[in-house]
């Protein structure tokens, strides 16, 4: 699996996270389980928030987003790994693999500043409620959310660019599970000085300056919420924005890793791969169901309508 030094590698071979039998057949349940909860939590979540009215507003118009770009990320990445670990050929050509790159990348980095722009709102609705509906109109909303897949998008191009104009003509094996910028860099031919800079100034863009917007943001509404008289008050406010603050540490931190640390464990970075590719896609749409009441008002109105209750011993 090898092409001589003067071709340009047309596959690679990905090593994945294990070469155990065991552990393969063991990753293969978990991650079949974690990619199924994904698509039907963020399906179910999308077509509440599409056919609810009392849904229409800012905030779950940002969450339709993070579950938009939530499935597609995971799909892009997750069925491949699962043909892998069943399979013995862990091969993928190189247009896959630049393929999946880019568009992991595009996903990847739209999430980071679609929580950064979901923090803002969450800001503004604590710290400003009064003028909220002023600040976060729907030209507003369109326009931060438009943002943020440009952001995602121009980033990732970059990225990729500068990734995959590298020669290769060595190895052919990536320690990784799929085709990651870091990991692929570890394989050209030539220097990649040039390329890791890029990757650590847009890595800086799209990951650093997001997440100061959400501690700054969190900061200011820590303020707000101590200062709150009302007990029920703090408790609802801290409510709503815990599960946003469980997604964005689990997802900047593991992140962050990867690409801010090169010096890091290949196989430390292997993992944390995990947790923002995998495990965000599937409890953003977990934790903001189960923790909010309106999604699952939501929910019940439509499991009322569509199965209403014929039996007078049975409560709808």
């Amino acid at each position: 699996m090898r092409e001589t030094n003067q071709s340009q590698v047309t596959e690679f071979f990905l090593l994945g996270l294990s070469d155990d039998p065991l552990t393969q057949k063991l990753l293969f349940v978990l991650f079949l389980l974690v990619y199924l909860v994904t698509v039907l939590g963020n399906l179910l979540l999308m077509s509440l928030i599409w056919t609810d009215s009392q849904l229409h507003t800012p905030m779950y118009f940002f969450l339709c987003n993070l579950s938009l770009d939530d499935l597609c990320l995971s799909t892009i990445i997750v069925p491949q790994v699962l043909a892998h670990l069943l399979s013995r050929n862990k091969i993928i050509s190189f247009t896959r693999c630049a393929v999946q790159l880019l568009l992991s990348l595009i996903f990847g980095c739209t999430q980071c500043v679609l929580l950064a722009v979901m923090s803002y709102d969450r800001y503004v609705a604590i710290c400003n409620p009064l003028h909220y509906s002023n600040i976060m109109t729907w030209k507003v909303c369109v326009q931060l959310a438009a943002g943020s897949w440009t952001s995602g998008i121009f980033v990732s191009v970059m990225d990729s660019t500068f990734t995959l104009k590298l020669p290769y003509q060595g190895s052919n094996t990536i320690s990784h599970f799929f085709c990651e910028a870091p990991a692929m860099l570890d394989l050209a031919s030539a220097d990649t000085h040039t390329t890791e800079t890029v990757i650590f100034i847009m890595g800086v863009v799209i990951l650093l300056i997001p997440v100061s917007l959400v501690l700054v943001s969190y900061s200011f509404i820590i303020v707000t919420v101590v200062k709150m008289k009302s007990a029920a008050g703090r408790l609802k406010a801290f409510s709503t924005c815990g599960s946003h603050l469980i997604v964005v540490t689990l997802f900047y931190g593991s992140a962050t890793l990867t690409y801010m640390t090169p010096k890091s464990s290949k196989e430390l970075k292997k993992v944390m791969s995990v947790f923002y590719t995998m495990v965000p896609c599937m409890i953003n749409s977990v934790i903001y169901s189960l923790r909010n009441k309106d999604v699952k008002g939501a929910l019940k109105k439509i499991a009322t309508k569509n199965f209403p209750c014929r039996l007078g011993f049975l409560y709808c």
